[in-house]
């Protein structure tokens, strides 16, 4: 049996870089961890995931969602509103003999098995000296640990002022754009907005091949609402069941997910927000179709301690692979109103939505008065400063303090004496509310998807070793084989192939060696059928359907390939029985 002395993550990486699916960047220079090509088999896998996931994620929901693109390199000023500048930062240790650079609570979990995730680098520090931890290169001494920011730093233009960052998400091009994006696309929420991009993350010391990258593909989007009035998800398109694993269960040891409706996961409270569990059952279905089983995937509720500083809640998608065990293929965030309040802090742009009620209301409010001469005997030159920091001031702060006795309010640098401030309530028309919408996210990593379906899709019977691809995402969906390299045969066989090709299917053309091999080569790639002309297609004008998996064989006139193709390339699981034609 090929590589049976091999496991299947062996195999999987030699039939990768063999037959073009993907391999190590600048080979040819040694390689660079954290960047890996994609070759034409990968190449086209790729897209067929991506075109997957604008399905189920924008086409389904055309009614909720839109697509941009937006820019990879971004200013400093967007990363310094997002928190990026501060908080997306891995701790570092160095080793103080061979200079080595190691991520430190991984280097702590792999010595000692703690999970020390969200400790701060005084902690790791004092971890790694208690247990004696070396370096696991050359076994010298470690350095303490300190905090290294992941972003990519570049310049636009050509003054070295001009900061940029190669983004590390998609996310915050699609916040800085939302106002327009609410104009042109919708005026209404909720609101979807998804985007598929390049995005780099300078990894510390990225492994695990290709699910851990420094520059990959995110599948990312966005989804505003109202929190007073966030809408029903459909659960009725998408819903089921949920496989999550709570942060309780973790904290107490157990590692089982428990299973969920996806409406009983918000009733109960497990999941603290209606769209979050929606688009989490839209994320187990796009899987699904991606050769997943639903026992192969769950949700980790993520500790305070290991979320990102714009979360409120997080569930980590987790699938299990040959190799690597669980690994996130997603991760699914409650954002809540962080991101939009932040940017309309830093660029004092109004990035709020008005809300019209169906009759205009009356409300009594609250109203500071400010007697203007007595502020500006007082303040003089810095009296207009002063009224406007008074027009700041929420009026049931400043009723307090007047009815406390309060002789001064402290506005910054001024002390302003009460005798120049009065509270009186008016009445007055209210036609709607402003508010900042919060958010909800699905993130994906494309490059990631693509391994999962590779390793998914891997299969030795005996000898055969070929790939289970699902046919809506397999690169080539169809193999045309002359039964002999030789003429009528091979014109026969090529004019069907182009034929195919117009249609806009993609096919493969093989005319070399036997038709065993042939079969075996379009299989090891996970073609889904591999078509033959044959002797009896010179006399009735019928050939060979062939199945990869079953193997099971059928003919159709040739005049009915196509539409043959059509039906049964758009099946969900690979092991359907092939169709009779009608």
């Amino acid at each position: 049996m090929e590589g049976s002395d091999k496991d299947k993550y062996e195999i999987l990486m030699e039939l990768a870089k063999r037959r073009g699916f993907f391999w190590p960047s600048f080979e040819i220079y040694g390689g660079v961890s954290g960047f890996y090509d994609l070759g034409p088999l990968g190449t086209l896998l790729k897209e067929n995931i991506r075109k997957l996931w604008l399905e189920y994620f924008v086409v389904k929901h055309a009614d909720l969602v839109v697509p941009v693109e937006t820019p990879m390199i971004t200013p400093e000023i967007v990363f310094k509103a997002s928190g990026h500048l501060e908080s997306f930062t891995d701790p570092i240790v160095q080793c103080l003999r061979c200079g080595r650079v190691f991520r430190a609570d991984k280097l702590i979990e792999e010595a000692t098995g703690m999970n020390v995730e969200g400790l701060k680098p005084g902690e790791l520090t004092q971890i790694i000296k208690e247990r004696g931890i070396k370096c696991p290169v050359c076994g010298g001494e470690l350095s303490e640990v300190r905090l290294f920011n992941l972003l990519f730093q570049t310049y636009i233009g050509p003054y070295k002022r001009d900061i940029g960052y190669l983004r590390p998400e998609a996310a915050q091009g699609m916040f800085t754009s939302f106002k327009r994006v609410f104009t042109v696309a919708r005026t209404s929420l909720p609101l979807g907005i998804a985007q598929i991009g390049r995005v780099a993350r300078n990894e510390i010391s990225p492994r695990q091949g290709m699910i851990r990258l420094r520059e990959f593909t995110i599948m990312e989007m966005e989804f505003f609402y109202d929190p007073e009035d966030p809408g029903l998800p459909p659960f009725g398109k998408f819903g089921g069941k949920l496989n999550i694993l709570t942060a309780e269960q973790r904290l107490k040891g157990d590692e089982k997910p428990a299973t969920y409706g996806v409406e009983e996961a918000v009733r109960e409270g497990i999941v603290k927000n209606p769209w979050l569990a929606y688009w989490m059952a839209v994320a187990k279905e796009f899987v699904k179709e991606l050769g997943v089983g639903e026992a192969e995937t769950f949700f980790e509720e993520k500790l305070p301690e290991e979320r990102a500083h714009y979360a409120t809640q997080t569930f980590d998608q987790l699938v299990r692979v040959s190799r690597w065990g669980w690994v996130e293929v997603s991760g699914h965030a409650y954002r809540g109103n962080y991101d939009l309040s932040q940017h309309i802090k830093y660029s004092g742009q109004d990035l709020t939505v008005f809300k019209g009620f169906e009759k205009a209301r009356v409300v009594k409010t609250l109203q500071v008065k400010v007697n203007k001469s007595v502020i500006g005997r007082l303040f003089k030159h810095d009296a207009p400063k002063v009224i406007e920091e008074l027009g700041n001031v929420d009026p049931a702060e400043v009723k307090r303090a007047l009815d406390n006795g309060a002789k001064f309010l402290e506005l910054g640098p001024f002390k302003v004496p009460t005798e120049a401030i009065r509270i009186e309530e008016i009445e007055k028309k209210i036609t709607g509310r402003r508010f900042v919408p919060h958010v909800v996210e699905p993130s994906f990593g494309a490059e990631r998807l693509v391994y999962v379906s590779l390793d998914k899709s891997l299969v030795r019977e005996g000898d055969r070793v070929y790939l289970r691809l699902p046919p809506k995402i397999a690169p080539v969906k169809v193999a045309v084989f002359p039964l002999l390299s030789r003429e009528p045969f091979r014109e026969r066989a090529y004019r069907l192939y182009s034929s195919i090709t117009a249609s806009g299917i993609m096919a493969f053309f093989d005319d070399s060696g036997s038709i065993g091999r042939r079969y075996a080569r379009a299989d090891e790639i996970g073609i889904p059928y591999a078509i033959t002309v044959d002797h009896q297609t010179l006399e009735d004008g019928t050939v060979t359907v062939r199945n990869r998996d079953t193997r099971e064989q059928i003919r159709l006139e040739e005049v009915q390939v196509i539409g043959w193709l059509r039906k049964n390339l758009e099946v969900n699981l690979v092991d359907l029985k092939m169709g009779e034609v009608k």
